[in-house]
């Protein structure tokens, strides 16, 4: 699953941005994931806004000083999908159609018996159940226009786009990777970032529903610093009670999530097994032990630990980079 855009082979490096940053990991190798380099920039408010590039002179300019200075001139590259762009969606198609028809007969259907939030997508598709009538298949879309603003970008900056993903499969990779999946556990995980929540389900590998979530940004309530580690390093200066009515807002809407799959996606059949928490905010430690006083099911943080003192080799916010790695290109 993915987005088939692009072909090529070559020492690929991953590339994500969002919006309020750029980063990039280079993989040594993939059993057990390791990490030979990674890097950072922080990205202004307003360059980069919901996923969508406003302005980009400046983020041409930005990336144009981050390819030189982690030299990464005309490498081949893999990016991620920013979450706000991304839908996924089950719809049912008759069963008659073939396996090698299915593509064809969407782009003919989107628009008409298939209907998404904006036209002309990019898109992918899972195959789910056949009861010989029809069959049950999952779509994952995006806005053409803005993910190939995204590929053009980097191929105008002599970089090669071969492939490009969504966030909650490359953190599932690396997840099953480390052999801690399951085929019969419903996975919820929460990517919780500095601006903005991005909240998945899957049934095994299969990501069933997907929703994301803007946090509110003053950066006049955070100092940052580029820290020795290659990252950005945050820290709160605002009124806490601010945070606190914003970590409430995901907490209620991590459950509507958990009710809506529950009563609607499972009819009653299925409940979710665990919570999978990731992500870049400087405050992801209280968040995930939040989670844990509040919630009935387990919680685990997802971490790659090098020695036994359990220190990180990979940072948290690197480890949905460190899952695109892991992603084939076709």
């Amino acid at each position: 699953m993915g987005f088939s855009l692009f072909s090529t082979k070559n020492r690929i490096i991953n590339l994500v941005l969002n919006d309020h940053s750029i980063r990039f990991l280079e993989l040594k190798q993939s059993t057990p994931p390791t990490a030979q380099k990674w890097r950072e920039r922080f990205l202004p408010p307003g360059i980069i806004v919901d996923g969508k590039i406003v302005d980009i002179d400046s983020l041409s300019n930005i990336l144009e000083q981050c390819i030189e200075e982690w030299k990464i001139q005309r490498r081949s590259i893999r990016f991620i999908v920013p979450d706000p762009l991304v839908i996924i969606r089950k719809v049912s198609i008759p069963a008659d159609i073939q396996e090698d028809e299915i593509k064809g007969y969407l782009y003919l259907e989107l628009g008409s018996t298939i209907h998404l939030p904006f036209e002309e997508p990019v898109f992918d598709y899972h195959l789910l159940k056949n009861n010989g009538k029809t069959q049950d298949i999952l779509l994952f879309a995006a806005p053409e226009q803005f993910v190939m603003e995204y590929a053009e970008l980097f191929t105008s900056l002599k970089l090669n786009p071969v492939a490009a993903d969504i966030s909650p499969l490359s953190l599932y990779r690396l997840y099953h990777q480390l052999e801690k999946s399951n085929d019969k556990e419903i996975l919820f995980t929460v990517q919780f970032d500095l601006t903005s929540v991005n909240l998945c389900i899957f049934e095994g590998s299969v990501p069933m529903v997907m929703r994301h979530f803007s946090l509110p940004f003053n950066i006049e309530d955070w100092e940052y610093n580029q820290g020795l580690s290659g990252l950005v390093e945050f820290t709160y200066i605002g009124a806490s009670e601010e945070l606190v009515l914003h970590f409430e807002d995901i907490f209620r809407e991590i459950n509507k999530l958990v009710d809506y799959y529950r009563f609607s996606l499972s009819n009653e059949k299925l409940d979710v097994t665990k919570f999978l928490v990731n992500g870049d905010h400087p405050m992801l430690i209280a968040i995930y032990d939040e989670m844990i006083e509040r919630l009935e099911v387990p919680v685990e943080m997802l971490a790659l630990t090098s020695d036994e003192k359990g220190k990180a080799s990979v940072p948290s916010s690197l480890l949905i980079p460190l899952g695109l790695a892991l992603k084939e290109v076709q």
